[in-house]
């Protein structure tokens, strides 16, 4: 009996002391004590040379930010075309309390595009970092500092995800290879997880391709028919009558729906592109029609300057299409000239059934 009584004794104490412990546990406190300083740029004249784009360009080195107790500290570099930071844009983050950063001609150059800064000029960009902890706690933010940059020509500024299709009942087959022009991306959306896609299937099956060349990001078939699934074994999508349909596909959801639509009567002999994205309206650029389906239209690398331009079919303005959204969209009859921010080169796809179109920028 004492013996019980004793262990019970014993038991509570150790409950008072773990409580005790956690008691003090939460009592302690981390504060930011300094801020990180940028130390320094390993330069502070830069000319890109877009020849060597995976080159070094910059490295920039701070000292390290300080916190009242041992921590991981996490950091966040920053640059701005200005040095209120009006505009600021986070070139990298830096984990587990590294104090330097370096970047390759490519990254710089696309940061100061992101930042307004133009081609071809010399012109200030403006860096600072900040430390934290956790997702974004306890933030320090160092001194400012610069250095003069000219960038050149950059890609445009192309934020969305394609996928193709691919497959023996598609123009493109099974060949994914990134030479392969017949691979047709499916039109996205104002949704990033939403596409679509209306055309010709013959009888097989498909699947849907991230990036041309690889299998590793793919769509395939899923649990049951509507469903998709990520992984390598997926199965193909069947298509059992050949015929026009329109697909629909949800990346978020894993979801697609595939319906029958009543085959298009209107062909054209040609359709083309026109506007000053060719250097004015009286100029033509010829699209291919596609020997799959006559009414996807397509053109491969090709230089468009900065402007806008409407497709137009037969070179007259009897039938054309626009539409006011830059990369992708659906045209209508009756729309505006689609606008074109920056001169690259493009490939460029047309559906004259569904007025579908998208421009991808040729990395």
């Amino acid at each position: 009996m004492k013996t019980n009584i004793l262990n019970k004794l014993i038991l509570a104490f150790v409950a008072m002391l773990s409580l005790v412990t956690c008691s003090d546990r939460e009592l302690v406190m981390v504060e930011s004590t300094a801020p990180p300083i940028v130390m320094d740029l390993s330069t502070k004249q830069l000319f890109l040379d877009q020849n060597f784009p995976s080159n070094p360009a910059l490295t920039v080195t701070w000292s390290a930010g300080e916190y009242s107790v041992p921590v991981a500290v996490n950091y966040s570099v920053e640059i701005s075309s200005d040095e209120a930071f009006t505009a600021p844009y986070q070139l990298s983050v830096v984990t587990e309390s590294k104090t330097n950063s370096t970047f390759t001609v490519n990254q710089l150059n696309e940061a100061a595009k992101r930042i307004g800064l133009v081609p071809d000029a010399p012109q200030m960009m403006y860096f600072r970092v900040k430390s934290y902890l956790g997702a974004n706690d306890l933030v320090a933010t160092s001194n400012v500092t610069n250095l003069t940059i000219t960038p050149y020509l950059a890609s445009p500024t192309y934020d969305f995800t394609d996928i193709f299709l691919i497959g023996d009942a598609t123009a493109g087959g099974w060949d994914n290879l990134t030479t392969n022009g017949n691979l047709l991306p499916l039109t996205k959306t104002s949704d990033a997880t939403k596409y679509t896609f209306t055309g010709y299937f013959k009888v097989g099956g498909f699947k849907m391709i991230k990036v041309k060349g690889s299998w590793d990001a793919q769509f395939g078939l899923g649990a049951s028919n509507g469903q998709l699934s990520t992984d390598g074994g997926s199965g193909n999508i069947a298509v059992a009558a050949a015929g026009y349909y329109k697909l629909t596909v949800d990346t978020a959801a894993l979801s697609y729906t595939f319906e029958k639509i009543t085959d298009p009567v209107s062909t054209y002999a040609n359709i083309s592109i026109i506007g000053t994205v060719n250097g004015n309206f009286d100029t033509d650029t010829q699209l291919t029609k596609s020997t799959f389906d006559p009414h996807l239209w397509t053109a491969s690398s090709l230089n468009l300057k900065s402007g806008e331009f409407k497709f137009r079919a037969n070179n007259a303005w009897d039938v054309s299409w626009g539409a006011d959204s830059e990369f992708f969209g659906t045209a209508t009859t009756s729309g505006g000239n689609i606008p074109l921010a920056a001169e690259w080169i493009y490939d460029v796809y047309f559906n004259d059934v569904s007025g579908n179109y998208t421009l991808i920028p040729v990395r």
